[in-house]
């Protein structure tokens, strides 16, 4: 039998009998590894390998979830057993349990790799950063602070349910991040930012992560150096890709998962300003169109089934400039009167599957992006960041750029320290008047829920010009 069938299939049947009016299992094996190198040492590296398995219920109305890695019948019937008491034991707090229908799914889908992870060795692995680490050097600029990272996770899955559904996956992800700091002349910059997908070491060498770093530190030293004071008030602002992609994770993807908008991460992870009966309202220029899309391949946010066992497909959170649908689990979608959009993901077994994003960003348009400094007397361009914050509501922002230029009758000319572009979601997002065709896609972990799930994301978009904006 393929991923411990057997057990899943006990723990369905078991938990059923005992009185779950919805039942659903999930089986995982996950083979990991990560390296960390601080300033050219291997400071840790290792693999990990660990299954398990995850029950959630809905009995009396009320939801429970158990969890372990004892793969054994003697180990599972009495776990389900007392989680079942309990949470038929639980007083209730007025708010009973109940999901959308879906319709059952039987499926098998892997993620190819034409180098195999399993092939690789720890030395090979490192061997990767070092070069990251020669190029840094190389360059001939001072870094005195380098943390560079890299991980993987071939998880293969199994997935049953009581509606009928059977899903078997093999989905393995990598990722590669690093955190550097540059101080020249008594001046200090930062720079962190990741890189990840889904697939074989093909991956990651696709990256050319030398020609990355040794562009990423060039570009920090001469805008430290050569940088002038930014431009203060009201002018067109370019955001690059890597702009664009958190101000589309951050600004709409985050305040359009149905739990923040229903409440339920209040206490975690925040709200949301968006409320239920914005759907179609207008929130964005006409050109703007915002999606979730976890069918794309060989993305760091791929997966063509979700925790729940429904079938992922691309999302429209804003279209044409209206709020077009909201990210949806089973629960979720139900209170809100709709069928799930395939939205709930759990990072290991032993999680819940809650509302997440997956791949979130902003439709490319027709222009070059050359073609949207065009015109512009005076303004800013924010290639990157070097922080950002947004409230626990997703309305007020901020995004401070770290490789930012000044743009003069049309032309990039020099680049400029640390422009601050703060601003609310509101107001973002109808000042956006032109959308280039350069679209990147770039990795982040997601974090969210209690206990805190960090989960692979991709965020991105295309370059985009915003008007009636200002810098701080």
């Amino acid at each position: 039998m393929m991923m411990h069938e057997d057990i899943a299939a006990f723990a369905l049947d078991y938990v059923q009998k005992k009185g779950a009016t919805y039942a659903e299992v999930r089986v995982e094996d996950t083979t990991a590894h990560s390296t960390v190198m601080k300033n050219g040492v291997v400071e840790a590296t290792g693999f990990d390998k660990y299954h398990g398995i995850g029950i959630r219920f809905i009995v009396k109305n009320k939801m429970g979830f158990v969890s372990t890695n004892e793969l054994t019948k003697k180990k599972i019937k009495p776990m389900i057993l007392k989680a079942v008491r309990t949470t038929k034991g639980l007083k209730s707090l007025g708010q009973k349990t109940f999901f959308a229908e879906e319709k059952s799914h039987n499926a098998t889908y892997e993620v190819k790799q034409k180098i195999k992870l399993a092939d690789l060795s720890i030395q090979e692995r490192i061997a990767y950063l070092q070069q990251g680490e020669k190029a840094m050097l190389d360059s001939g600029v001072a870094v005195p602070s380098r943390y560079v990272g890299y991980s993987d996770h071939d998880t293969k899955e199994f997935l049953i349910n009581s509606d009928g559904s059977k899903i078997y996956s093999h989905v393995p992800k990598l990722n590669m991040y690093y955190f550097l700091t540059i101080a020249e002349a008594g001046k200090m910059t930062q720079r962190y930012w990741a890189y990840g997908g889904a697939g074989g070491w093909e991956i990651a060498t696709g990256w050319n992560i030398p020609k990355i770093l040794h562009e990423e530190v060039t570009s920090m030293k001469d805008n430290l150096v050569n940088g002038v004071k930014s431009p203060k008030g009201q002018m067109p602002i370019i955001c690059g890709p890597q702009v664009t992609g958190i101000m589309c994770h951050e600004s709409v993807g985050h305040p359009y998962e149905a739990d923040r908008i229903l409440g339920r991460e209040a206490a975690q992870a925040g709200e949301s300003f968006v409320t239920e009966k914005m759907i179609g309202r207008k929130i964005a220029s006409d050109i703007v169109t915002v999606v979730d899309d976890p069918t794309i391949a060989n993305s760091y946010g791929y997966y063509q089934y979700d925790s729940e066992g429904v079938k992922a497909r691309r999302k429209f959170l804003i279209k044409d400039g209206h709020i077009k649908e909201f990210l949806h689990n089973r629960e979720t979608a139900y209170k809100m009167g709709v069928t799930s959009n395939g939205s709930a993901r759990a990072s290991d077994y032993d999680k819940e599957g809650i509302v997440r994003m997956s791949n979130t960003f902003l439709l490319p348009g027709t222009l070059k992006e050359e073609e949207l400094f065009e015109g512009v007397k005076k303004g800013v361009f924010l290639k990157n960041f070097m922080e950002w914050n947004i409230d626990d509501r997703r309305l007020n922002q901020k995004y401070t750029g770290a490789e930012a230029y000044l743009i003069e009758n049309g032309k990039i000319t020099k680049p400029i320290i640390h422009p601050v572009l703060e601003v609310t979601t509101t107001k973002l997002w109808p000042a956006v008047d032109a959308i280039a065709n350069n679209l990147e896609l770039h990795s982040g972990e997601c974090g969210k829920g209690e206990p805190m799930q960090g989960i692979p994301a991709l965020l991105g978009g295309p370059s985009m010009r915003l008007q009636g904006l200002r810098i701080k």
